[in-house]
């Protein structure tokens, strides 16, 4: 895609200008709840082609209206239908691993930064659409909660992978197991927001934020998040060796090159 140019769908919307791409979440009449297979089809189509773009270093996630997303279609549920289809465990199961798994899925193989800037109340299956984003930034009146067992279920689209790697384990099992609602505020207390700032300014702090991040160099930016990611998974040693092989190909790159050359000539 080139700079503003946007991609059309029913479901969300993706626009591209510059280095900074920004998928919003467009069914602000039913609160942005993750309804339908086409809606994944779209949220995925989208994703990969933001990952598959080497011009996009950061992409920012948001939600049209006044929430970020209430999660799961409960029309769909009580009927069986769209994501929640099937009558056996089996059923139900399987149209979880084709349906709603497919966005963390691909949300896990970006090397994109990836910013959820929430607008308003992130609930269930919309908070774990925000916990999979690297960074969270929150409208001060937002609200987020891990709601599943409220209704009898539990986080089927990963958010007991994500929410521990985020706030630890314990707060973890707290907010999974009551699914109370915290503020923002708390969100931030507790590190599950990087910040919060008032509603109308959410976009402008996002987008600030983007393109600070995107105006380093883009290929250092992915890689630095490749290693961040495999970090949990490595002792020292073999972690060490991925910096000096991602180090070699940094140091040898043309880009270093260029932002050295920048920086040494700005000097007196």
């Amino acid at each position: 895609m080139n700079t503003a140019e946007a991609e059309l769908y029913s479901s969300i919307s993706l626009g591209v200008e510059g280095p900074v791409a920004t998928l919003r979440l467009t069914r602000p009449e039913i609160r942005n709840a993750l309804s339908g297979l086409q809606m994944i089809d779209e949220l995925t189509d989208a994703l990969v082609s933001v990952r598959d773009d080497p011009n996009i270093v950061v992409l920012i996630v948001t939600g049209e209206g006044d929430a970020f997303s209430a999660g799961g279609d409960l029309r769909d549920m009580r009927q069986r239908s769209g994501l929640f289809a099937g009558d056996t465990p089996d059923e139900v199961a399987l149209a979880y691993r084709t349906g709603i798994q497919r966005v963390p899925k691909v949300l896990a193989t970006m090397n994109t930064i990836t910013i959820a800037a929430v607008n308003g109340p992130a609930i269930g299956a919309g908070c774990d659409l925000a916990l999979m984003c690297d960074l969270r930034i929150a409208a001060r009146d937002a609200v987020f909660a891990e709601s599943f067992v409220k209704i009898g279920l539990i986080s089927g689209d990963g958010g007991a992978w994500f929410l521990p790697r985020i706030v630890g384990m314990q707060r973890a099992i707290e907010l999974l197991v009551t699914g109370r609602t915290i503020s923002a505020d708390e969100a931030v207390a507790i590190g599950m927001v990087l910040e919060t700032v008032p509603r109308e300014h959410l976009l402008s702090r996002a987008g600030e934020l983007a393109r600070q991040i995107s105006r380093n160099g883009p290929a250092a930016v992915r890689l630095m998040k490749r290693l961040l990611m495999a970090s949990p998974n490595l002792a020292l040693e073999p972690f060490l060796d991925v910096c000096a092989e991602y180090q070699g190909t940094c140091q040898t790159s043309d880009e270093h090159r260029a932002a050295l050359s920048h920086l040494l000539d700005r000097r007196p």
